[in-house]
């Protein structure tokens, strides 16, 4: 653990996340009043609106109108405007009530006249989509609107395109009615499930962490991972994977946990640029840990049309192989860089302590997928899982959720879904803009022909496309607008539509760590102190062969095993390939396994790696087997060897003369 005075306070850990997820205003006096008010409000209506099935598109207009309330208070226009709310914020919550109340009162009957929409329509339409451009502008940055205005401009002008591209053109009026009025634009399927899976998730988290469930992943993580030069590592890994359940931010993930952490890993030997890689890879992990995914992943249910369950399902074995890929490189690193014990990596308590005092914690774990497997849908079993959550809290004292906290949970959990609301609407433009243009199919016919038929190369294609998409955007964006455009294709080539959703997922959440810009190390160096770009890199090192896993369960029909799809054999065979794969791999990379590896081995393992995850054929994968147990089993002969030998010399030292 750092010494005093090391590890961050609170307020300097949420000023540095806002430096990579936007800038939040921390209101006094009535308006503090107001964003308790309006936050407890949003979540209580979405607990409500699940309970009472209310109608789908009033759900999704009163979720907006929440989020737009809140982030034209909550979200300065610019950093120079963090110290106060302005009158001109007033004025866009004011016009927010109008055009999104305006849905709420018209309600169905306005998509009846999507088609030919009278003055008012198009009037509330055009301040709609201007809100949300503003109100995503101020949550994430100016890169989504920028590129749903280009959607838009392609609604319009497309005719003027090449024949591949081109499409009939829409006036304005058919484009603002089609966006508005119409349940496939803002008040679309993203904004659907932002307004019913994601703002719950949210809650549920801000509960476990208003009951101090993260700071007890953190303690127990530092408390049982051993004393060895490799526990420092090692808590970092699974104290990420353990916040997981409470944090749906890679950036918030890697600051939280890199401010306790970080000392440590100082400590144990770690530069500044290998310790923040370690740390924005963990943090990375926690978007993709059970039972909590990001928020794209609850996207992803609804579009295939299945249960949360059976995400989770598919997003287990994926998850193990990426940390253990980590634990990997944990323990080369370990050897290669000679680090140190650290004498402190435990607590003042004990494992055993800690899990007998707070081990209705872990209970956070595995509820949701209890109520899940008990037929709850994913919805209500959230709502089960958080009053569980609420009622355990009250086994000690120091995490009981008394009134006060309560409401603090409520507040944070609405307050944490409204850049995803913002984000979600924002992406209505997109997805109602390719659906009225026919664009997703125009696409998927060039990514076909550019990749020749071949499904390896559209997969490269749609990875690339994921990365530069990653440049600029959040996650959930990354992977709405790439699922429109990219799955299409990859399904005509014969991808499982799982497999493929899947595919993009998991690329969206990569992108958050892969070159030239990634939030995530950069947090990550502004904490330690070391070169972005270096860190960067190194994050991209531990995470490497996590790139490979998706086109294990994409290129080869087989590889859907590590989905849990197919026979226990099956999927029995398909791990066993991606844990030799990630093995060789991370020996590749890492540059250690028993030793040292040379040059020839970090090619035959690289090569082998690569081979394991590609749907090469069965005799293929044997042989990249073959060639990782031959260097294993040479390596541990010689270092074998060379331990025997150095204890016979020692014997001979010490034998009297």
């Amino acid at each position: 653990m750092p010494a005093p005075g090391e590890q961050l306070t609170q307020a300097e850990i949420e000023e540095l996340v806002e430096q990579f997820e936007g800038t939040t205003r921390n209101p006094q006096g009535i308006w503090k009043l107001y964003v308790t008010v309006v936050g407890v409000s949003m979540s209580l209506f979405a607990l409500y609106a699940v309970v009472e099935t209310l109608n789908a598109i009033h759900v999704r207009a009163a979720h907006l109108l929440f989020a737009m309330a809140l982030t034209f208070i909550v979200y300065p226009a610019t950093r120079r405007f963090k110290a106060r709310v302005n009158w001109w914020d007033l004025v866009l919550v004011g016009a927010a009530v109008v055009a999104v109340g305006y849905v709420l009162v018209q309600g169905d009957t306005l998509q009846f006249r999507a088609a030919v929409p009278n003055t008012i329509d198009l009037g509330m339409a055009a301040l709609c989509l201007l809100l949300v451009l503003e109100a995503t502008r101020r949550t994430t940055g100016p890169a989504i609107p920028l590129v749903a205005l280009g959607f838009f401009a392609y609604a319009m002008w497309g005719n003027h395109l090449p024949q591949l591209w081109s499409h009939p053109g829409y006036d304005m009026e058919r484009t603002l009615g089609y966006l508005y009025m119409y349940p496939d634009g803002v008040f679309g399927l993203p904004l659907d499930v932002s307004s019913t899976f994601i703002i719950l998730f949210t809650i549920f988290g801000a509960v476990l962490e208003c009951s101090g469930a993260g700071d007890f992943f953190v303690r127990f993580a530092l408390s049982c991972t051993g004393r060895k030069p490799s526990s420092a590592g090692r808590t970092v890994t699974l104290a990420s994977f353990l916040l997981g359940t409470v944090s749906g931010s890679g950036v918030a993930t890697t600051v939280t946990l890199g401010s306790i952490a970080y000392p440590m890993l100082k400590k144990a030997g770690y530069d500044k640029e290998s310790a923040g890689g370690m740390l924005a890879a963990g943090g990375i992990g926690a978007v993709i840990s059970p039972p909590v995914l990001g928020a794209a992943s609850f996207l992803i249910a609804e579009v295939l049309g299945v249960s949360y369950l059976e995400i989770l399902k598919m997003a287990a074995i994926p998850t193990i192989l990426y940390y253990l890929s980590i634990f990997l490189m944990v323990e080369f690193d370990s050897k290669r860089m000679n680090l140190t014990t650290v004498a402190d990596v435990g607590t003042e308590n004990s494992t055993w302590g800690l899990t007998r005092r707070y081990w209705f914690h872990f209970g956070s774990l595995v509820t949701i997928v209890v109520f899940m497997a008990l037929g709850f849908s994913a919805t209500r079993a959230v709502i089960w899982s958080t009053l569980a959550a609420v009622l355990v809290s009250y086994l000690t004292r120091e995490s009981a959720l008394t009134p006060a906290k309560l409401i603090r949970a409520l507040e944070a959990g609405a307050k944490g879904v409204v850049p995803v609301a913002a984000t979600c609407a924002c992406a209505g433009i997109i997805v109602g803009t390719v659906t009225m243009t026919g664009l997703g199919l125009k696409f998927s016919t060039i990514l076909i022909n550019l990749a020749g038929g071949s499904k390896t190369l559209a997969l490269l294609y749609t990875g690339l496309i994921l990365l530069i998409l990653g440049l600029a955007l959040p996650i959930t964006a990354s992977y709405i607008i790439a699922a429109v455009i990219t799955a299409p294709a990859l399904t005509k080539l014969g991808v499982p539509d799982y497999a493929a959703h899947m595919f993009i997922f998991y690329y969206a959440v990569l992108s958050e760590v892969s070159p030239p810009t990634a939030l995530s190390p950069f947090a990550a160096a502004a904490l330690t102190g070391g070169s972005p770009f270096k860190t960067m890199m190194l994050s991209w090192k531990y995470t490497l062969p996590a790139f490979l896993v998706p086109f294990a369960f994409t290129t080869d029909p087989a590889g859907v095993g590590l989905l849990l799809k197919g026979s226990i054999a099956a999927v029995g065979w398909e791990f066993l390939l991606g844990v030799a794969g990630v093995l060789a791999l991370a020996s590749a990379i890492g540059g250690w396994m028993f030793r040292r590896v040379t040059w020839t081995e970090t090619i035959l393992l690289g090569v082998a790696g690569i081979l394991l995850f590609f749907g090469v054929g069965i005799l293929v994968q044997c042989a990249a087997i073959g060639v990782l147990a031959a260097i294993a089993t040479l390596q541990w002969m010689q270092v074998s060897r060379a331990l025997r030998k150095d204890s016979q010399d020692a014997n001979r030292a010490n034998a009297p003369t």
